[in-house]
C-alpha cells in the first residue's frame, strides 16, 4: 500500500533547536589558518548565526510535502519518498538515490527539467526515496538495511507504484545501490546512470598508470590520507559518533558541513558551489529527523560494499572532475561489460545533481537516451 504522506515540523522542535545553538560551548579556534584541522572556528560561528537568526525551515518543508510525498512499509521499514511524474506520455520512470551527507534535497533543482523538459528531449517521473535511517524514512532497528536489500526494497517499490520499465541513478551511496541494482538484475530496471561509478586498479595499472590513472590514484590517496576520517569512524563505531549528531546541531553542522567544503567543486567556501540556504535546508533534514547516528550506521553495514561488481544491464557514467573516489573509463570496463555511455565534465564534484543541476538533467537525458 502506498499513501500520502504530509511532514509537519511542531513549532517546539525549531524552539529546541534554537535554545541547543544558544547554549553551545564552542572551543578554541584552530591553531592553523587554512581548514586542515578541520571546519574554522569563525567559519563554523558563521554558518550557525545563519542558521539561528536568518534561517526559516517552513520553505523547504512546503517544498517536500508539495512533491507528492508518499510512504509505503517495504519488510517491515517505512520508506518515505517524493513521487513527481512528467505530463509527457512518453516519459520512463526514474529512481534516484541520494547518499550521505546528501538527501533527497539533492534533486530539488533537477526535478523540473527532468520530468518536463521544455523541448522534445527524454522526460522523466521521478522517483526520489529517502535511504532507510535517513530522513523522512524509518530507521531500522536490526542489522540487514545494506545496500543490496536497499536495491531489492527499490525495486519493490516500483513494482507498488506499476512501473514495469525503469532506470535508476545514483551518486554516493546511491552510487552503491544503484549498482547493486544493476548487479541483481532487479526486475524491471532497464539500465543504470551513476556519477561515481565503483572501480579500483589492477596491478598491472599501477606498473604502467596512464595520465588519467595517475590523477585517479593521486585522489584516492588524498582521499585514504586527508579525508577519510568520517568513514573509517562510521564503519566501525557510527553509535559512538552518533551521540554528538543528535545530540549538539553544531556538532552535526561540523560534521557535514566540512564535506560541503572538501568534496564540492568550489573556490575556498562551501557556498561557492552550494547556495547557504540549500546547505542549511539538508542539514536541518537531518536535525529534524535525529538521523545522524542511523545515517552513519548505513557505513557500518555496507562499506564493503564500495567494491566493484559486474553488471551486465547499460550503464551510463557522468564523470565531474572533484569527484573523491574517482575511477577511469579503463577500470569502469572491466566490470561493466555493457557500458553505453561516458562523459567526463569540466566543471563539478561530488555532489553532482545539487551543484550542476543544468548538466546533471542533460546528462541523464544523454545516457538514458541510448537505452529507450
Amino acid at each position: 500500500m502506498i499513501e500520502a504522506y504530509h511532514f509537519a515540523v511542531p513549532d517546539a522542535a525549531i524552539a529546541d533547536l534554537h535554545a541547543r545553538i544558544d547554549a553551545t560551548r564552542w572551543p578554541e579556534a584552530e591553531t592553523v589558518n587554512d581548514w586542515s584541522q578541520g571546519v574554522p572556528l569563525a567559519v563554523l560561528r558563521d554558518l550557525v548565526a545563519t542558521w539561528r537568526h536568518a534561517y526559516d525551515w517552513r520553505a523547504a518543508e512546503a517544498w517536500i510535502n508539495a512533491q507528492g510525498l508518499s510512504t509505503t512499509t517495504i519488510d517491515g521499514l517505512a520508506i518515505r519518498f517524493l513521487h513527481v511524474r512528467s505530463p509527457r506520455a512518453d516519459a520512463t520512470p526514474l529512481i534516484l538515490t541520494h547518499g550521505w551527507p546528501g538527501s533527497i534535497l539533492e534533486f530539488r533543482c533537477v526535478i523540473e527539467g527532468l520530468t518536463n523538459p521544455s523541448d522534445t528531449s527524454p522526460a522523466f517521473h521521478c522517483v526520489i526515496p529517502c535511504l532507510p535511517g535517513y530522513g523522512l524514512s524509518d530507521r531500522p532497528v536490526a542489522t540487514g538495511w545494506g545496500v543490496e536489500t536497499i536495491a531489492r526494497a527499490w525495486g519493490t517499490l516500483m513494482a507498488r507504484l506499476g512501473y514495469t520499465r525503469w532506470f535508476a541513478q545514483g551518486g554516493d551511496w546511491g552510487a552503491a545501490v544503484t549498482t547493486q541494482i544493476g548487479r541483481l538484475n532487479i526486475p524491471g530496471c532497464a539500465g543504470i546512470h551513476l556519477n561515481m561509478p565503483i572501480a579500483r586498479p589492477t596491478p598491472e595499472d599501477l606498473a604502467s598508470p596512464s595520465p588519467a590513472e595517475q590523477r585517479a590514484l593521486a585522489a584516492l590517496q588524498h582521499y585514504q590520507q586527508w579525508d577519510s576520517g568520517y568513514s573509517t569512524q562510521q564503519r566501525t563505531r557510527p553509535q559512538t559518533i552518533g551521540y554528538a549528531l543528535v545530540d549538539s546541531p553544531v556538532g552535526l553542522a561540523a560534521w557535514i558541513y566540512e564535506k560541503m567544503w572538501a568534496w564540492t567543486d568550489n573556490q575556498g567556501r562551501p557556498e561557492d558551489a552550494l547556495s547557504r540556504t540549500a546547505i542549511l535546508d539538508n542539514l536541518t533534514l537531518y536535525w529534524l529527523t535525529a538521523t545522524g547516528a542511523s545515517s552513519a550506521r548505513l557505513y557500518w553495514e555496507s562499506f564493503g560494499s564500495f567494491a566493484p561488481s559486474d553488471i551486465t544491464m547499460p550503464v551510463a557514467c557522468s564523470i565531474f572532475p572533484k569527484e573523491i573516489l574517482p575511477a577511469p573509463r579503463k577500470w569502469v570496463e572491466r566490470h561493466c561489460t555493457n557500458l553505453v555511455y561516458w562523459n567526463d565534465l569540466d566543471t563539478g564534484g561530488h555532489f553532482a545533481a545539487w551543484e550542476q543541476p543544468e548538466v546533471f538533467v542533460r546528462e541523464l537525458r544523454a545516457a538514458f537516451g541510448q537505452m529507450r
